[in-house]
């Protein structure tokens, strides 16, 4: 068996860590109570742009989008297209909700869990672009197979990307920049690394907007941050 079919992203647990922080605000609360269930991804049945949007739009996902800045950004650029984010952290469900509502996006669904278990129902060759920004590092060797950085993971990635569709990923922690190339140079037959030189990961691209986590993560804490994009052969 290839290394692109070890084992079944569909049976991962990937609910590491807590999923919720501090007590959420009366506004907040709000919002999950009754926005959320307007925008949820349903919990069973296949995901396709006609069932959540209506009609056979461009769609987008993104694996934990933290805050939903850059979900809510990129929806309002492209308000054509479909986006669907999911994010285990209710904290951020509830932030993404209020630029959903500020925001008018009537082009965004949520699912408050598991990325790959709404993943796994997207028909393949469905979606235009996956977006996977500063993923969760678990930099120690033993939780290595936590990261969504894995074979399991990106095949299934690879598989639901339209031909010509695009990966992007971005992170500030050395560790898991090694780790996912590593990753990703088994996946050369699925993906052609969008580059021309060091200054393409190293320079955000046009389209990609700096979220509170990065401005922090560069300003506060000094990191570097790489950006990286892949499209599907």
């Amino acid at each position: 068996m290839s290394a692109h079919k070890e084992g079944d992203p569909t049976t991962l647990k990937r609910l590491y860590g807590r999923s919720q922080g501090k007590p959420l605000r009366a506004a907040q609360q709000d919002l999950v109570d009754n926005l959320l269930p307007q925008i949820a991804v349903p919990e069973e049945g296949e995901v396709t742009a006609t069932s959540l949007f209506g009609e056979d739009c461009p769609m987008h996902f993104e694996i934990g989008f933290g805050g939903g800045e850059h979900l809510a950004y990129r929806a309002d650029l492209l308000p054509n297209h479909g986006f669907i984010g999911a994010e285990p952290f209710l904290n951020g469900v509830a932030q993404a909700l209020t630029h959903v509502r500020d925001g008018t996006l009537a082009n965004v669904r949520l699912h408050h869990g598991d990325a790959l278990q709404v993943l796994a129902r997207i028909p393949d060759n469905s979606l235009t672009m996956v977006y996977l920004l500063h993923p969760d590092p678990w930099p120690k060797a033993r939780h290595a197979k936590r990261r969504m950085m894995n074979d399991g993971p990106v095949r299934m990635i690879a598989d639901k990307l339209k031909p010509g569709g695009e990966f992007r990923f971005g992170t500030d922690h050395d560790i898991y920049v090694r780790h996912a190339l590593m990753v990703m140079r088994r996946f050369r037959d699925d993906f052609e690394w969008v580059i021309d030189g060091p200054d393409d990961f190293r320079n955000r691209p046009s389209g990609w907007p700096e979220t509170r986590y990065e401005y922090k993560a560069r300003n506060t804490f000094k990191h570097e941050v790489w950006y990286f994009r892949f499209r599907k052969r």
